[in-house]
């Protein structure tokens, strides 16, 4: 075997030793953890917020408010001109006080999702929001929020999907979702370290 092609085999082992397997393990924490949040103990927080985007989070929001575990609830990401009245019948579901429910129309995007819910705390001097998204959304939510560094305390529930696995490694649409999210989730963390 040449020098040349040893040096670069070394350099290849090095590479792999220094990205892959961090990101590997790194990649089977965060399966652990998306499957792992607790939304049982649930406490009373001064708002709900949820992220558009995902089946059954905005029901489960209402269906929390409407347990008296919220006075606000805020909708973020809705799509322009789309009513609380709308929301309602396309859901099926009801709310017992509409009139505290608002809705956030700027958001595209996880990014914009933050700098709403930012907006909308600030705005209404909210100090504890309990998030709801889908579980596997959740670590990049909350590094986007807290990227912030808002005087808030953050209570998470998860939404589970049927549509997808737990055990993401038996699922090839699954665990491609998954990789996905943890690369776009690593990206914020990134961006946050460094800014």
């Amino acid at each position: 075997m040449s020098g040349h092609l040893k040096k670069y085999l070394l350099i290849a082992l090095l590479a792999f030793d220094c990205i892959f397997v961090p990101w590997f393990c790194g990649f089977i924490w965060f399966g652990q953890k998306i499957n792992d949040y607790n939304d049982y103990d649930l406490k009373y927080t001064d708002a709900i917020v949820v992220l558009t985007g995902g089946r059954n989070r905005i029901a489960k929001a209402v269906k929390l408010m409407n347990n008296n575990m919220a006075e606000h609830l805020f909708i973020s990401g809705v799509e322009k001109h789309t009513s609380l009245e709308a929301i309602i019948k396309s859901l099926k579901i009801s709310i017992n006080n509409p009139d505290k429910v608002e809705l956030g129309y700027d958001a595209t995007d996880t990014i914009g999702n933050a700098r709403e819910i930012k907006d909308w705390v600030e705005k209404n001097n909210i100090k504890s929001v309990r998030l709801i998204t889908s579980n596997y959304h959740i670590p990049r939510s909350l590094a986007e929020i807290k990227a912030y560094n808002l005087p808030l305390e953050i209570e998470l529930t998860p939404v589970y999907s049927e549509n997808v696995a737990n055990y993401w490694w038996q699922s090839w649409g699954t665990f491609k979702l998954i990789v996905s999210e943890y690369n776009k989730y690593l990206v914020v963390v990134l961006r946050n370290l460094f800014k």
